[in-house]
């Protein structure tokens, strides 16, 4: 029996070249699996159409044979056919408003969801995940944001040379040339008006250990959160110091008698309140890492930095990688681009205006960052993909919710399941 799997094309915007599986992938399905590939043309994809006819796929528009589709990103209302299954990031977890109307859609047409995003070990860790190169990503650009924003000021620094990654060629050129970067900075050391220089990290899972990556190819000194309000008094000019906050660090409970239980502030968020404040005026760079739904406590609020002298305020940029809007960073006011990937905040007005120029506060808030590494990005997470993609294919959906055979691992992703809720996301029906 030969199972159809299609593929769909990515049009989220023109830098939206990954895919979901690639074409050694692909002629893995057929050979060992009997899973013939349609995959939709397109003229931006990384992996070119002829590799992956090559590998065994039929390339055309018409993908309407396929009871099982993969994506990337977000599909657009008009794509979805009845009782179809989909496979995607589908950001609706949260009960993100702007893709209700595409839950809905769904729902009419009775549709299953299967999301990547909810793929987790028995420790709720993702299994399926882009986030290491979010992380590489988004620490380059808030790197070069921060040389940006110095040089604006009149600061000249070796981080000035810091480019955005989509200007590089490979990762594989990115960490050269921070390495050539961060030798400048042992020779001749940084500005005294920037040192220390510190760069935070909230969170440390994949996208917090990416973004680390980054910034270990420099002369760092690693330091705990309580050592900041003492690094001032004899800081090095030739290393960058670097910060990793836990939870711990982030928030502390609501009654001062009470000790802080990580497995608590899961279960109880509303327990406990934010303590990130007095943090920030050590940081000069902000990369938030975390995962973050309004239950939980913000790290950065609007109101706490209208109280600060924001002219002589510490903080820079805030790489604000996970990119929830309006959410651990309140003032993360919109998703940004490559082509466009920074905005300046002026807690004085409560608004914002694109560039780094300016009063305020720097936030880079790419949406969608592992598309600055296409390739690297891709064969990631196609190899992680690729355990599970042979089971989603070849399930069958015709039967009830509690007959269908898939391990645990993916069941627990099934959002929808033919046009209804699943019983661990009914909560969404609150945002419906």
């Amino acid at each position: 029996m030969t199972f159809m799997l299609g593929i769909r094309r990515e049009d989220k915007n023109k830098w939206e070249r990954r895919v979901p599986l690639i074409p050694k992938h692909i002629s893995d399905l057929k050979e060992q699996h009997g899973i013939q590939t349609i995959i939709q043309p397109s003229p931006i994809r990384i992996f070119p159409e002829a590799s992956y006819e090559s590998a065994g796929a039929i390339v055309q528009e018409d993908i309407s044979s396929c009871p099982v589709v993969f994506a990337v990103k977000e599909i657009p209302l008009d794509f979805f056919q009845r009782g179809k299954t989909y496979v995607f990031f589908s950001h609706t977890i949260k009960g993100q408003q702007n893709n209700m109307p595409m839950l809905k859609k769904m729902m009419d047409l009775e549709c299953t969801l299967i999301d990547y995003e909810k793929i987790l070990d028995e420790n709720g860790r993702r299994l399926v995940f882009f986030g290491r190169y979010a992380g590489l990503a988004g620490m380059v650009d808030s790197l070069w944001a921060l040389g940006q924003r110095l040089q604006s000021k009149g600061i000249s620094s070796p981080l000035s040379a810091v480019k955005q990654t989509i200007h590089y060629g490979t990762l594989d050129d990115i960490k050269a040339q921070l390495k050539s970067i961060g030798d400048r900075i042992t020779s001749e050391g940084l500005p005294d008006v920037i040192t220390p220089l510190v760069i935070g990290f909230a969170g440390y899972g994949n996208v917090s250990k990416g973004a680390q990556e980054i910034l270990d190819l420099f002369p760092v000194i690693e330091i705990a959160p309580q050592e900041l309000k003492t690094l001032g008094n004899h800081p090095s000019k030739k290393h960058l110091y670097k910060v990793v906050f836990k939870e711990e660090d982030m928030v502390a409970p609501q009654s001062p008698t009470d000790q802080f239980e990580l497995q608590d502030y899961y279960q109880h968020p509303e327990h406990y309140h934010s303590i990130f404040h007095q943090y920030l005026p050590h940081l000069t760079v902000l990369m938030n890492c975390i995962y973050w739904s309004s239950k939980y406590p913000r790290l950065i609020t609007k109101a706490f930095l209208k109280t600060q002298d924001i002219d002589h305020f510490r903080l820079q940029v805030v790489g604000d990688v996970s990119i929830d809007i309006n959410g651990a960073v309140e003032f993360t006011e919109k998703a940004t681009t490559p082509d466009n990937p920074v905005f300046v905040y002026d807690p004085q007005t409560d608004g914002i205006h694109d560039g780094y120029n300016g009063r305020g506060v720097v936030v880079m808030g790419v949406d969608n960052l592992p598309c600055e590494l296409p390739r690297a990005s891709s064969r990631a997470f196609s190899k992680s993909l690729m355990p599970f993609a042979p089971l989603i294919a070849q399930a069958d959906y015709t039967v009830p919710f509690d007959q269908i055979q898939l391990p645990p691992v993916i069941k627990n992703a099934i959002v929808l399941y033919q046009g209804k809720l699943t019983p661990a996301y009914h909560y969404i029906n609150t945002f419906l």
